[in-house]
Parts: structure tokens; sequence; C-alpha cells
């Protein structure tokens, strides 16, 4: 009792000075997660990564403008020779024929059966009738010895008249003729036939006298001609 008396006789005692740090303590759980703060700025851009696979190419673009002409080119080789077919490009029709007995029949077509040219066969000595078989322009010509009577002889197309000549005999030998150009489709019929009763002088003798029917194309129509053509190229 006595010595605490004079202690607090004495007044406050002197401060001590500041201790050594201790040790940390055990470390604390971890707290909650805040709240997401505003974003940051953009940063830098990063190294380039390894190139990727290729993918699938896409359509085509669009045709740009033509480009300059290029320089001409080298002659190429000679090609092989083509085969003419000319000739197979020409249609051919033409016939001339004469007559062996004298005074034909009237208004009938007149036999011709003596064959001097007969290109195609389109002339039939069996009916005396010329069928076209090829379009275009024709000729037709008769050279008719008379005789004894008077002659009116006429030239036919699809039994149509296309021309009539008439002579008058004299009593003596003469010759009758005619001719024309027509134009004729596949299949049109031509002939000559006595168009008058009892006028029909129309005279042959093998041995010294003829009586002539002749007849050929002149040119074909164009565009059987064009046709033609394109089946040969």
């Amino acid at each position: 009792m006595g010595t605490w008396g004079s202690l607090g006789g004495m007044g406050e005692t002197a401060a001590g000075g500041k201790g050594e740090k201790g040790d940390p303590g055990v470390k604390g759980r971890v707290g909650p997660t805040g709240k997401l703060g505003q974003r940051g700025d953009r940063g830098l851009a990063g190294k380039r990564g390894p190139g990727g696979t290729v993918g699938d190419g896409g359509l085509p673009g669009s045709g740009g403008p033509p480009g300059e002409k290029g320089d001409k080119g080298q002659r190429g080789l000679r090609g092989t020779p083509g085969i003419c077919r000319c000739g197979s490009l020409v249609p051919k029709s033409a016939f001339s024929v004469g007559i062996t007995t004298s005074y034909p029949a009237e208004k009938v077509p007149i036999k011709f059966n003596k064959i001097l040219f007969n290109e195609g066969e389109h002339y039939n000595p069996q009916t005396g009738k010329f069928i076209c078989a090829y379009p275009g322009i024709y000729y037709f010509s008769y050279d008719i010895t008379l005789a004894n009577k008077h002659l009116a002889i006429s030239l036919v197309q699809n039994g149509q008249y296309k021309i009539k000549t008439f002579d008058a005999n004299t009593g003596n030998h003469d010759v009758a003729s005619g001719s024309t150009v027509m134009y004729l489709n596949p299949e049109d019929e031509v002939w000559l036939e006595i168009f008058f009763a009892d006028q029909n002088g129309l005279f042959a003798d093998p041995s010294w006298a003829d009586s002539l029917f002749s007849g050929f194309l002149l040119y074909g129509d164009t565009n059987y001609l064009d046709a033609l053509s394109e089946d040969y190229a």
C-alpha cells in the first residue's frame, strides 16, 4: 500500500519506445466478388496468329473489259485436201428424142420412141412425157417433118397448151418447129400432141427424115440449189 501511494504521488511515468513489428497473422478468407467495373480502353493489337485452312473458292466475278488485240500468230500447217463435190451440186436434165412412125394419134401425147439422148432418164418413151425432177427454168423445142397432111401441134404442160403451131401442107415435105422457155416444178409433165382433128401430118422415115422433140434444164431454182449445197456442207 505504501508503495502505490508513493507512485501516485510522483505523477505519470515516462512513455516507453515503439515495439518491434509483430509476425503476420493468419490469412483470412476471400471476400465476396465485387461489382463489374467499367470497360477499359482497347489495348494494342496483338501479334498475328497462324494462318487458317484454305476456304472454298468464291463465285466467278463479272468479266473484265476486252484486252488489247494480240500479235498475229504464226501460219498453221497446211490441211489435208478436201473432196470436190462440184459435179454433185449441178442438177442435170436433158433429152432429145425422135419417132419412127408417121401420123400419130390426135389429142394424146406423141410417143417419141427413138432415144438420142436422155440425161437423168426424165423422158419416158412409153408415155411420151418428160417429167421434171429438178425445179428450175427449162427450154423445149421441136422440129417436125410433115408430109401429105397439115400439122397442128402443141407443147403441153400438165394438160395445158403452152404453144401451138400450125403448118399447111403444100404438096411437098416441110418442117414445122417451135420452142419456148418455162418454169417447172418437180413432177410437172411436158409433152407434144396433135391438137386439131386430121391435122396430124407428122412424118418420119428412118432412112432420110426425122421428127424430133428436145428439152433441157437451163438453170435450177436458187432456193433448191441453196438447200442442195447445205446437204453437202
